[in-house]
């Protein structure tokens, strides 16, 4: 299983620097800039859940690994990014995709140090969304997960796929791969047809005011 946490950690930690770089370069920031997103966006998550689950130092500033294929997706997306552009709102998706990897990989390590089974499903939905909301509040947006389609019910639901299957004693590849499966279809379809958790009722916005909050779903 620690094999299986490991590559599914720096797959995802590539995947969601992918994400954090790709915003970055939409806001034109400097190489500089794109390249401390991209490792906050795959990081922190996962700098969090080691700390709260006692694997100190955390594996994102005590193993290389990390932080080169963090800093190797910030050069991709840096020099490349009108290529990875042409992709249909690319923010969003490798956003799922991280997604759908650390909340697996968050539940599957909580569960190597011993957690319980519902601290260890809700600290993978931590996992998962720490980087999103690390990247959006550099960007001084709203974080996703308290405004947008569903997102950290996705990842929650992805967590306690494998947390159920740790608990029939499930074979582990296969568990992860369909809670990480589960993440992502749900976080695809809610940004597709526009699932929401009910919002509070507010006074209509201004036009204005709209158009911003459009704009800001739309990052």
């Amino acid at each position: 299983m620690k094999t299986l946490v490991l590559t599914l950690d720096l797959v995802g930690t590539f995947v969601f620097a992918l994400s954090g770089a790709t915003a970055g370069a939409r806001r034109r920031l400097d190489i500089f800039g794109v390249l401390v997103l991209s490792f906050v966006a795959a990081n922190s998550g996962g700098i969090v859940r080691d700390l709260l689950i006692g694997a100190a130092p955390p594996a994102a500033i005590s193993d290389w690994r990390y932080l080169a294929v963090s800093m190797l997706a910030g050069v991709v997306i840096f020099f490349w990014y009108p290529l990875i552009n042409r992709l249909h709102s690319p923010v969003l998706f490798f956003d799922a995709v991280g997604l759908a990897l650390f909340c697996v990989a968050g539940a599957q390590k909580a569960l190597v140090y011993g957690l319980e089974p519902m601290m260890a499903a809700l600290l993978g939905m931590l996992t998962g969304i720490g980087g999103g909301i690390a990247r959006d509040v550099l960007l001084s947006n709203v974080p996703a997960v308290f405004r947008s389609d569903i997102y950290a019910v996705a990842a929650l639901a992805g967590a306690a796929v494998v947390v159920i299957g740790d608990a029939f004693q499930l074979p582990t590849t296969p568990t992860a791969i369909a809670g990480a499966l589960l993440c992502f279809g749900l976080r695809m379809l809610a940004v597709r047809f526009d699932w929401h958790l009910p919002r509070a009722r507010v006074p209509e916005h201004t036009g204005s005011q709209r158009e911003v909050d459009e704009r800001d779903d739309n990052r």
